[in-house]
């Protein structure tokens, strides 16, 4: 039983995910690299480069620097937020790992028990995951406008009903993620193209990964979080993407989910 609990400590932890991110941020502080974190963990490049990115728009203040080219060939680190942040994660890893154990001990079929809680952590196939705070809130009589301050200048739109708002108890100064499908960001080289796309977040194209039918389009918006946007190839070529490219990405208010810790 204790070797079957501590699989599934590590499961809860990763919170579902394949690899550990906590574990992706000791391995870039370590060697300073993306690549070379991701080769130490068995994960792709990509993967891994989706993983910070993931991580660093879902906190206030960035975990991992980016050093792009130059004398020093650039890489990657920690900021001392990010430091703290690991250190902070594995002592609390490791004082829950030892309740849990007591728990264990104590507890008749813990296991069962454990594993129906953990059905109740958020899993979603958004791509794009933002944390940020409600900064007004407009309302009417079937549905509300909510703006979301993701940090950097930029803001997020939601549209949602009424029935929502009063569940999440959204308020001004409330913390709520956005989720954001890839699918469904409209990309555009018009920066003053009229449409009633309520979310129009202006970035350059930090890279671009191409597949057999649609290509991910990466977007470094202006506070440094990331925006992913999946559009087909033909779309791609006719766009004519480049590194440092300035877009304009657009998104309806209807298509933002927002939720809230427990």
């Amino acid at each position: 039983m204790t070797e079957q609990h501590a699989d599934t400590t590590t499961d809860l932890f990763s919170r579902g995910r394949k690899y550990d991110h906590m574990a992706l941020l000791e391995q870039i502080d370590v060697t300073g690299s993306i690549r070379a974190a991701a080769t130490a963990l068995g994960m792709t490049y990509k993967t891994a480069w989706d993983a910070v990115e993931a991580i660093n728009n879902m906190t206030e203040r960035p975990l991992v620097e980016r050093r792009k080219g130059g004398r020093d060939g650039g890489g990657a680190k920690l900021t001392d937020h990010g430091r703290r942040l690991v250190s902070t994660y594995r002592r609390l890893d490791e004082e829950r790992e030892r309740v849990l154990q007591q728990l264990n001990n104590v507890v008749d079929d813990f296991d069962a028990y454990y594993q129906l809680i953990r059905r109740f952590d958020l899993k979603t196939s958004a791509r794009n995951q933002f944390l940020g705070k409600v900064k007004t809130i407009k309302q009417g009589e079937i549905s509300n406008e909510v703006i979301l301050d993701i940090g950097g200048d930029d803001e997020i739109v939601a549209n949602i009903t009424t029935d929502s708002l009063e569940h999440l108890e959204l308020k001004q100064g409330t913390e709520a993620y956005a989720m954001i499908k890839a699918s469904w960001v409209i990309l555009t080289l018009e920066h003053q193209l009229k449409t009633s796309a309520r979310n129009k977040l202006t970035g350059k194209v930090a890279r671009c990964h191409e597949g057999a039918i649609n290509t991910e389009v990466i977007i470094e918006l202006k506070g440094g979080k990331t925006l992913a946007a999946t559009i087909t190839n033909d779309s791609a070529h006719e766009l004519d993407l480049k590194l440092e490219t300035q877009i304009t990405a657009l998104i309806k208010a209807s298509n933002v989910i927002l939720a809230v810790a427990n």
